[in-house]
């Protein structure tokens, strides 16, 4: 028995065409699978992958960006302050510094540069693939997701000494907002009695508490919000899954164990191993790994992981320009929340070994001489939408072939697709 599961959260209308007799594309007919039409396998080898621990399926493909989206995570910027409002910025300059901070991030990821590390090495430069947004979560969109906030008791981020609050979180639930689906970055100024002591060194710092991030010495050092996109995609990286890589293991080959040198010096053990990755303690922060992009990404497409509630869904629906045209033999071993159809040109074969998501109105087309095998995974649209199946076009004799191996699991599909998978053909 197949296992079928559709969630009538959203009905198309499809008009008076029905779906087992499109009109002819290239001399193509079409129609729905049919049971008659599916070959069965019961051998699940190889078939279905985990999102754990299997970063390389998550590596964006420059060359095929429809099979890994653009992702935007939401976030929001609290300016926590004195009740006299002299310790941090203001209603009036709030904004444009959080816009301002947001844009420098994201400037940053843009602008990915080489590994300083290992000496001579070859690691690929791939553009990390998300990017942040500013976000009001429902009943606060007047602030635009800059929010000021002003408690003589939580405003300030002590690191060091018996009296350090850097791990505590009371901040964050006393202010955050949206904190299921939204990253809520905290801009902190040290403690006025921390910094009244000459000895007391006033740094840029932060840390990742769930989906808060507090940041310290923002305000203080004076400087233009773009020096600061270093240590924001850095706690933002935390979030995200990513850890530091000079100490132990951070899970990834291509971000080497170091020294954790400031900078690059001209002499010395930091004048070869200083690192710029974002993950390390450096006055760069500017480049991520392969690996770390394939983590983030992987961390993106398990369901009900932390990071994926903070993203935009913009996989519910079609976007222009981003069917996924498959012309040659092709595994897809990660799971993927696509934006447009599927289309197995004739002569290609696509396995699916992992969880796939399609847009409302999607289908998976095979084209006469094409090869589509199934494995034992789901497919759906992760918004809850309903989505058309799959379908095989014939051409004269020739058409499609689809195999299942194991047990797939169909989702949100028409009910067309579900009578037909059902029955025995025509």
């Amino acid at each position: 028995m197949w296992r079928f599961k559709y969630v009538g959260l959203l009905i198309f209308c499809l008009g008076a065409i029905s779906l087992f007799n499109q009109g002819c594309q290239h001399g193509f007919s079409a129609r729905l699978l049919t049971a008659a039409d599916v070959q069965h396998s019961d051998s699940e080898n190889n078939a279905k992958v985990s999102t754990r621990n299997t970063y390389q399926y998550y590596v964006p493909d420059p060359n095929r960006p429809e099979l890994q989206p653009l992702r935007t995570i939401r976030v929001n910027v609290h300016f926590m302050n004195s009740v006299d409002g002299t310790k941090n910025y203001g209603p009036d300059q709030a904004p444009e510094f959080g816009q301002k901070l947001i844009d420098g991030a994201n400037d940053q990821l843009r602008k990915n540069q080489k590994m300083w590390l290992p000496l001579g090495n070859e690691t690929p430069v791939l553009f990390p693939n998300y990017q942040l947004k500013l976000a009001s979560s429902e009943g606060y969109e007047r602030e635009g997701g800059i929010y000021c906030h002003h408690d003589d008791n939580l405003f300030f981020f002590v690191s060091t000494g018996r009296n350090r609050n850097h791990y505590s979180r009371d901040v964050i639930k006393e202010y955050g907002i949206g904190l299921d689906s939204i990253l809520n970055l905290f801009v902190m100024p040290h403690h006025p009695d921390s910094i009244k002591s000459e000895s007391y060194n006033v740094t840029t710092s932060g840390i990742a508490l769930g989906t808060g991030v507090k940041l310290s010495g923002i305000f203080e050092n004076g400087k233009q919000a773009y020096s600061s996109r270093g240590l924001v995609n850095h706690e933002i990286g935390h979030v995200l899954g990513l850890n530091h890589s000079w100490s132990g293991n951070d899970g990834c080959e291509d971000t080497p164990r170091h020294r954790n040198c400031w900078n690059l010096s001209k002499d010395g053990p930091c004048a070869t191993e200083a690192s710029n990755n974002l993950m390390d303690y450096n006055a760069k922060q500017h480049a991520w790994t392969p690996c770390q992009i394939g983590k983030i990404h992987a961390g993106f497409a398990r369901e009900g992981s932390k990071s994926r509630k903070l993203l935009v869904k913009d996989w519910c629906t079609k976007r222009v320009g981003q069917t996924v045209i498959v012309t040659v033999d092709e595994t897809w071993s990660g799971a993927k929340d696509l934006s447009g159809d599927i289309v197995v040109k004739t002569g290609a074969r696509l396995q699916i070994n992992n969880r796939v998501s399609l847009p409302a109105d999607g289908k998976i087309s095979v084209e006469p001489g094409a090869e589509l095998i199934v494995g034992p995974v789901k497919l759906h649209n992760a918004c809850g939408y309903t989505w058309q199946g799959i379908e095989v076009l014939r051409k004269g004799k020739e058409s499609g072939s689809v195999s299942f191996i194991g047990q797939p699991i169909f989702e949100n599909t028409s009910e067309e697709f579900v009578k037909g998978i059902s029955s025995k053909g025509f």
